[in-house]
């Protein structure tokens, strides 16, 4: 398994008034989404998100986001290390994730540029 980098998750009340910030730290403009009723900015190497308390209180729950080149071959190499997938891989407007809890109980969400979405 290839690990191409890694992304912060942010949560912010205001995703409007913190995307400028982060787009002046990073030097690069936000690509936008929504996904589950969450609004997303993604600003260099930040996630950003902002939407109802409930499933922002689910998104902390993810450590951080790795990128990989292959979500598939993550998949299956997390299984064999004795990590326990929780959901995925799926399409996103982004490629493909999965979301995965190590052995030490942390987890983590995955993500290729997949062409399956």
């Amino acid at each position: 398994m290839e690990i191409l980098g890694t992304t912060l998750r942010v949560c912010v009340d205001d995703l409007e008034a913190s995307v400028p910030f982060y787009e002046r730290l990073a030097g690069t403009r936000a690509l936008r989404f929504e996904r589950g009723g969450v609004s997303v900015a993604a600003v260099g190497c930040f996630l950003l998100m902002s939407g109802p308390a409930a499933e922002l209180d689910v998104l902390r729950k993810v450590a951080a986001t790795i990128a990989v080149k292959d979500v598939e071959e993550a998949g299956r190499v997390l299984g064999e290390l004795g990590a326990h997938i929780l959901a995925g891989p799926v399409g996103t407007p982004a490629g493909r994730n999965l979301i995965a809890m190590h052995p030490d109980g942390v987890v983590y969400e995955y993500v290729d540029r997949g062409t399956d979405r």
